[in-house]
């Protein structure tokens, strides 16, 4: 049997880094938390081959001094807290200690440093596995510039776990993306290869703020999303709902900010999700970007190395807060208020025009403009403002395609009712499910799934009419 023994200091650190460094885009948010506690107004992030190859990361904060930059690369060393109370009320984003130490045991890192803009600056380099950190003057104005070459290079299996470039450079880039909403007064750059990929410029107006938002969400959130705000004593939200009529497939437009720290919480998402229930079908997920701020003493933010789950106090009552602001934000939206002039959100961000049919993100008809022929009594009917499903957009604009309306106006004029496609013209989607259609005979309930075997099957007919 083996006895007991301290791990060496090199060992301990790789084995921290396991918790700390699961890919580049690890790496990337460790630097970028301690860049914007430095006071950073801007950062600016360089990477190749994902992030594998080379990760550069350079802030003008306020930089470190000569003699305690050894101490910045060991374990458990910082500058953030002091005792137990400042680790019982965190204010900054990193804390514990441990990230520029679990980057260095599993990369070759240099760090490079300046305090003050009127001294030289140094440097320190560490390298894997002997973790001894070699400190000589360099050149660098106020602030630091930390570079992060071949990561996992001493840890064969650990890199074998990295995904294509493609995919870790999404992640990477998705984590500049948070930080870059959680901050608007800091300036954020982005290269990769080479290519700038993004270029925000700090602003703190409301203006500078939305254009942020639109430019990292997209300007289709912005243009179908309300602005919250509500204030009590002991909490604030505020920040951007998407409507209802611009519902996700997928919950891949979702920020949640406690305190400037991006979050993953199961409470909060309960919260939201129980918001939308009455105004969102099963199957869809709402987008937002949204803000809360309270008291860091009654939020417990050491609960994992990543910093991604936070604990609440009071968890009751935060979830209440949460769901009341935006159920009461919600329920103050009104049909004319989502999507003017007949346009309903599509999935992607696209829209369908429910006028004339036309699919922005397709480029075809939805079966054909809906009827506002005279005695049809739906000439000023307004829609369920309901995104049609991405399977069902493409089943609809085929088959517009298969049957082009007659003319713009809508049904066929009286007397060629036999060159309406049988199953009408697309009116409204219900429930996710059906499409409701209007034909020369009235109204049509359709079966999506029905619909498709008849695009189907009228593909067929046409290919043996032209064989």
């Amino acid at each position: 049997m083996s006895r007991i023994h301290r791990l060496s200091t090199r060992l301990a650190n790789q084995i921290a880094a396991g918790e700390v460094v699961e890919r580049p885009a690890s790496v990337v948010k460790e630097v970028l938390e301690n860049s914007l506690d430095a006071g950073a107004t801007r950062i600016d992030i360089d990477v190749e081959s994902g992030g594998s190859k080379l990760i550069r990361i350079r802030d003008n904060g306020s930089g470190m001094d000569a003699q305690d930059l050894p101490l910045a690369l060991a374990r458990h060393a910082t500058s953030k807290i002091t005792s137990l109370e400042d680790l019982e009320r965190v204010g900054s984003l990193g804390f514990r200690g441990e990230a520029l130490a679990s980057i260095g045991s599993v990369s070759r890192l240099a760090l490079t440093t300046n305090s003050d803009d009127g001294s030289e600056g140094c440097t320190a380099i560490c390298e894997g596995r002997e973790m001894e950190v070699q400190v000589r003057p360099a050149p660098h104005p106020q602030g630091t510039t930390v570079e992060v070459r071949d990561l996992f290079f001493n840890t064969p299996a650990r890199r074998k776990f990295l995904r294509t470039e493609k995919t870790e450079f999404n992640h990477l880039e998705e984590v500049v993306k948070r930080l870059a909403l959680s901050r608007f007064d800091v300036g954020f750059s982005l290269r990769h290869n080479g290519k700038v990929i993004h270029n925000l410029k700090s602003g703190t107006s409301d203006a500078e703020r939305q254009r942020r938002v639109a430019t990292v969400c997209g300007p289709a959130f912005m243009e179908q999303a309300i602005y919250i705000e509500t204030d009590l004593p002991d909490f604030r939200l505020w920040g951007w709902v998407g409507l209802p009529t611009f519902s996700r497939s997928q919950a891949d437009l979702q920020y949640f900010f406690v305190n400037g720290r991006v979050i993953r919480d199961r409470l909060i998402a309960h919260a939201v999700k129980q918001a939308y229930r009455d105004v969102l079908y099963h199957g869809r997920h709402p987008a937002f970007v949204l803000y809360l701020e309270v008291d860091p003493a009654q939020v417990d933010v050491n609960v994992h190395p990543t910093k991604h789950e936070v604990r609440f106090r009071d968890g009751r009552t935060v979830h209440n807060f949460i769901f009341s602001s935006l159920h009461r934000a919600l329920a103050d939206v009104r049909p004319a208020d989502q999507l003017p002039e007949n346009v309903v959100a599509a999935d992607d961000g696209g829209t369908i025009n429910t006028t004339t049919g036309e699919i922005s993100s397709q480029g075809g008809l939805a079966w054909g403009a809906p009827s506002q022929a005279a005695g049809s009594g739906f000439g000023s009917y307004q829609p369920a403002a309901r995104p049609l499903a991405g399977g069902a957009m493409e089943q609809v604009s085929s088959y517009g395609q298969l049957h082009p309306p007659a003319n713009q106006a809508g049904l066929p004029e009286q007397g060629a009712a036999e060159d309406v496609p049988p199953l009408g013209y697309a009116v409204a989607q219900l429930k996710g499910i059906y499409i409701l259609a209007e034909n020369a005979q009235g109204m049509v309930v359709v079966d999506m799934h029905a619909a498709h075997e008849r695009i189907t099957y009228e593909r067929l007919k046409q290919s043996r009419d032209t064989d």
